[in-house]
């Protein structure tokens, strides 16, 4: 029997979901950057086990020569939601995307699993660059939202705990529990609007500080310290306020302030070249 390097095999698929966890981190960082809401509230990746791997494998009768073309959740991404109607959203963002390509969809928000079990699956083709050079793998993402992941990580927990023969009054409660899951994200789309709104102001609130503070900083180094210290009360006193409009406004009149130290200083700079 041939010899199977699983660590040289798991390399790419390792590598593929570092990278995948990290663009969809990066998408959540530029939603927050352009004050948009995100509808990705968490990330996660993993690489199957090599004793998950060699258990499905034997479940679906999967050869060693077909196993990277029929086991396509070795690399697996979780995309965790806070609304229903975000999945479809970031389903969109995946389709539109030119480093990844989709190859399948597995539905089971319209098509439930008997369990409950509600998520909806992209299985994705993803190129990785290794030192043998590129390779190209499949990768599945899982896309729900946090009610679905809390009865889904629950439901494996068991599901592994009983080897898929779980106690039929086990299997009665998740299924009455999976119907509690169904309405609280039907109770949660109701809000969504107001949800959005609130979250995109702590997200404004949050940049709008950020660039005054760094003004500040930038200002303390070019500038007459004790102005940026009145500067700095100033902001302190107008923050402790609440008052997000006055914030704004403080932000407006110490960009106009700092562009003309900016500007000064760059005057002296020249004369003292010339």
């Amino acid at each position: 029997m041939e010899i199977r390097l699983w660590r040289e095999l798991l390399v790419p698929y390792e590598l593929a979901v570092k990278e995948l966890v990290m663009k969809f981190n990066q998408l959540k960082k530029e939603h927050k950057e352009k004050d948009l809401y995100c509808p990705i509230e968490q990330v996660s990746g993993r690489v199957k086990s090599i004793n998950s791997i060699l258990e499905k494998m034997q479940r679906k009768n999967v050869s060693w020569d077909e196993l990277e073309e029929k086991i396509e959740d070795i690399a697996g991404i979780r995309v965790i939601c806070q609304f229903y109607e975000d999945i479809e959203i970031v389903a969109d963002i995946i389709r539109r995307r030119s480093d990844m390509k989709v190859l399948e969809i597995k539905d089971y928000l319209t098509h439930t699993k008997a369990s409950g079990y509600r998520s909806y699956h992209m299985i994705i083709a993803y190129h990785t660059e290794t030192l043998e050079g590129k390779k190209e793998i499949r990768a599945e993402i899982q896309i729900r939202t946090l009610a679905m992941n809390f009865w889904a990580t629950i439901e494996h927990s068991l599901q592994y705990k009983y080897k898929g023969n779980m106690p039929p009054h086990l299997t009665e409660r998740l299924s009455r529990a999976a119907d509690s899951i169904l309405q609280l994200d039907e109770e949660m789309s109701s809000v969504r609007n107001e949800v959005m709104d609130a979250q995109n102001s702590m997200i404004h609130e949050s940049n709008v500080v950020a660039d005054i503070l760094n003004n500040i900083e930038n200002l303390y180094h070019y500038s007459n310290k004790r102005e940026v210290a009145k500067i700095q009360d100033e902001f302190y006193r107008i923050y402790q306020t609440k008052n997000l409009e006055n914030l704004e406004r403080f932000h407006r009149e110490l960009d106009i302030i700092a562009e003309g130290y900016r500007a000064q200083a760059l005057t002296f700079e020249l004369d003292g070249k010339s």
